[in-house]
Parts: C-alpha cells; structure tokens; sequence
C-alpha cells in the first residue's frame, strides 16, 4: 500500500469545510472475508466521499502473505488516503518462531514500514497506535512510549485541529458486557489522551459496535473531559458478535467547529448496501461547560 501520511488538504484554501472520516474495521482478509460486502464498501465510499478512510486493524485473519497482499490491494482502490493500524489477527498465531522474530513482517512489507503512525489530512490529526502484541493472543495494550509519541504528535499539530487516536483494541466495554476486557492500562492512556485534548478514540476487535463517551465508564478524575469513543464492528467478515452476529458495520464521522456526528451503518443484504441505522451527536465544546463548572465550585469551596 502507498504511503498516503501527510497528504495535501481536501480543499484548495487548506482545510476541508466539515472533514469526514469513514471508519471501518476487522476487514479480515481470508476465509470469513465477505468479497460483496467489501465491493459495496468501495463504491458507497465513491458516493460518500470522505477526507480519509480509517479501518481499525485486523486486515487479515491469519497474517499470512498473501492475504496482505489482498489488503493491500483493496485499500489502494480507496480515492481517499488511508490510516490503519495493526489487529491481533495482523500479528501470525501458529507460526510461533515467526509470531516471536519477525510480527509484523507481512504487514510492513505489503501496509506500512511503521505500526505506528501519524495522519494530517483536512484539519485533522489521526495518531494510530498499535495495540496488538507479540505475547498476547488476543488482548493488546498500548505502552508509555507509544502514549508519548501521541502527545509529540498532538504537541505539533496547529490550533484549531480536530484530534483522534486510533487503536485496535477497544478503551471502552462491549457494549453488551459479554467478554472483550478493555485493555490493561485503558485508565492511564483515556488520562494521557484527556490531558491531550482528543476529541475522538476509533477502535475496533470486538465484532459490535459502541459509539459514546469515555464517561460512560471511566469518571471520577476523567469527569470533565470525556472523549468520544467509535468503536466499529467487523466491516467486511462473517465474524460479527453479540447483537451484530452476521452483520457488518461501518461508521460515518464528520467535525465542525461545534459538534463531532457519527452515522452509523450496517450492511441490509436485501438492499445490497448499507443504511444508515443510527445517528449520534457530541457538542465539542461541552468540555468548556465542563471545565468553567468545575472552576466555578472550586472558586465557591475556596471563598
């Protein structure tokens, strides 16, 4: 795949007006790939006509050569640059000496030299930390050094810009709280990325969806900064879960000034394309409501 980091803005004056992202998920390359469904994903993305395409790891299902190679393929067929990270299924599971030595040799050689990379494209700042490990079969984690590659990333962007992380595995519960742990230490980057001002989490791995806020689940000192969190389900596979077992999904986000809108999609087979189920909306500038509040009642506590 082309490297598209850093590519030109989507409008002549240097930022796109509202920047849209279309954020898919657990593409998985291999047997339970869906051909159809991931044809229809491009010619609805031609429709849609987003700034960046983003899809939240696991390209593969067996991190094989050849079905990276088939990723590869398919995400040049985008006309709009793509960020991705690595999946735990991007990393080999029965090659062990490989899995140890050389994780992610496919996925450099056919997606991406790093795993960890930066996006700036139409006003926005996509920071994709991989999650997956060489260690753990199915969980990942995200390390300090990869927290501060974030906030050098975020420390660099110009004002104004909106800011998102991208990760495989998801920060939040399923949202049926049926298995699917987040990840160990999820509290100590959701405090890193609130110091950082992120306006947006995408994530994947769980094969069902959950759009809402990092408040949801981790108040106390995060309470007056929640971060918006997207998380898809499988986009492309048969290995839907819970209440999207057998469904695909993918989710729609545009930012303005004022308000982050997520619409989200799920493949409807008798249409032979995918509508619109849902739609959510978070105000940006509640985080000032919130930081003015908590000012105001330390003021009165003070007096």
């Amino acid at each position: 795949m082309k490297d598209r980091r850093r590519l030109q803005p989507a409008s002549p004056d240097g930022v796109s007006a509202v920047p849209t992202l279309l954020h898919l998920s657990d593409l998985h390359f291999g047997k339970p790939f869906l051909p159809e469904v991931a044809e229809a994903v491009l010619t609805q993305s031609r429709e849609l006509q987003p700034d960046v395409v983003v899809v939240s790891g696991d390209l593969t299902q067996r991190a094989r050569d050849e079905q990276f190679r088939q990723a590869a393929r398919y995400l040049e067929r985008f006309q709009a640059p793509v960020a991705v990270t690595p999946g735990n299924h991007d990393v080999p599971f029965y090659r062990f000496w490989e899995r140890f030595l050389a994780p992610y040799r496919h996925y450099r050689r056919h997606i991406s030299a790093d795993v960890n990379t930066v996006t700036d494209v139409a006003g926005l700042v996509i920071v994709a930390l991989n999650s997956s490990r060489r260690l753990t079969l199915t969980n990942g984690r995200i390390r300090r050094s990869q927290l501060d590659f974030a906030s050098r990333a975020f420390t660099d962007a110009a004002d104004g810009t909106v800011r998102i992380v991208v990760t495989h595995h998801h920060l939040a519960p399923p949202p049926d709280f049926e298995g699917g742990n987040v990840m160990p230490f999820a509290r100590r980057a959701l405090k890193r990325f609130t110091r950082l001002n992120v306006d947006l989490i995408l994530a994947g791995h769980m094969h069902r969806s959950y759009i809402g806020s990092s408040l949801d689940f981790f108040p106390g000192e995060l309470q007056r900064r929640g971060i918006v969190i997207v998380q898809c389900g499988t986009t492309t596979s048969s290995r839907g879960r819970g209440r999207e077992r057998y469904r695909n999904t993918f989710n729609l986000v545009s930012v303005d000034e004022t308000t982050i809108h997520v619409v989200h999609h799920a493949w409807i087979a008798e249409m032979s394309r995918f509508l619109p189920i849902s739609e959510h909306r978070f105000p940006r500038d509640a985080r000032q409501y919130l930081d003015d509040t908590a000012e105001a009642i330390r003021s009165r506590a003070d007096d």
